[in-house]
């Protein structure tokens, strides 16, 4: 045991998508380090576990994170009752599975608008504050960045967006020593992968994939790894590091997976329709019920 701070102690960090999965267990391992949290999610009563689940200064905000004005609210709020920011992690995300043709517009759209859209209005609510603090931003995006998959082509379409967000706003922010990171996930034991399984067809479809590709990984040993990330401000994390090889390979990525879906998908249909699923998860869920319940 050793009395010296950590390089994350008494710093005030932000996670979104923090009620459940990725976004409680980082804010968990920040909270171990030091770091004063802001939760910010769709759930309360999750927001309200994670919290109190921290052995330090927390507090949790419910809202939506593709609301310019709530997050903006949000972002003030935060540096009156903490100071100012200096890190963020932009981790709020949902899926919906599927064939395109037949998925439902708005499901298909809420996808990209919070996936993509969250993690820009994220990023500009908290911006004036990461200036300030010479902080650092953490993009949470996925092995879909890389590489699409057939029956996710919203979620695939989105981080391959965030990916491409987080490029631009690390050369952009440079000069200012903003850093900018991207966190790379493969399948984590969340309720949204859970959820993908309870899927006939997208539970053959992760079945199939090569054995490392389709393991699934402890939640907190994915958080420890993009904690590390912000401890060294890191341009990008791989969880598993494996996946690092993938940067090297994915020119040739599309013409692999159109193959093995040309020779798969037929058979899988004969056994299990192709059908919508609608948000998956928990996670899922709470958007839509959230959702509702703004429209009245």
């Amino acid at each position: 045991m050793t009395d010296t701070a950590g390089p994350l102690e008494g710093r005030v960090a932000v996670v979104t998508g923090a009620a459940r999965g990725v976004g409680a267990a980082v804010a968990r391992e920040l909270g171990s380090r030091g770091v004063t949290v802001a939760l910010i999610g769709r759930e309360a009563p999750g927001l309200a576990r994670v919290r109190d689940s921290l052995p330090g200064p927390a507090r949790c905000w419910e809202a939506d994170v593709t609301d310019d004005a709530a997050m903006a609210e949000v972002a003030d709020e935060v540096r009156e009752q903490f100071g100012p920011v200096s890190v963020v992690v932009a981790n709020a995300g949902i899926a919906e599975g599927g064939p395109f043709a037949e998925s439902d517009p708005a499901t298909w759209r809420r996808v990209i608008e919070v996936n993509l859209i969250g993690s820009a209005v994220t990023a500009r609510a908290f911006l004036p504050q990461l200036r300030a603090t010479r902080g650092y931003y953490l993009q949470i995006a996925s092995l879909a960045s890389i590489g699409a998959a057939p029956m996710m082509s919203a979620y695939c379409a989105s981080k391959a967006g965030v990916e491409s967000f987080a490029h631009s706003l690390r050369a952009e922010l440079a000069h200012e020593r903003v850093g900018v990171g991207i966190g790379y996930l493969n399948w984590t034991d969340t309720d949204m992968i859970r959820g993908v399984d309870q899927q006939p067809v997208l539970r053959e479809l992760r079945a199939h994939m090569p054995r490392p590709a389709r393991k699934v990984h402890p939640v907190g040993t994915v958080a420890r790894h993009m904690v590390r990330a912000v401890e060294r401000r890191s341009a990008a994390v791989y969880s598993p590091g494996w996946l690092r090889a993938t940067q090297w390979v994915r020119a040739a990525m599309p013409p692999v997976v159109t193959a093995y879906a040309k020779r798969e998908l037929p058979r899988l249909e004969r056994r299990t329709p192709f059908e919508p699923t609608g948000l998956l998860g928990a996670g899922g869920r709470a958007d839509t019920v959230a959702r509702r319940g703004a429209d009245g």
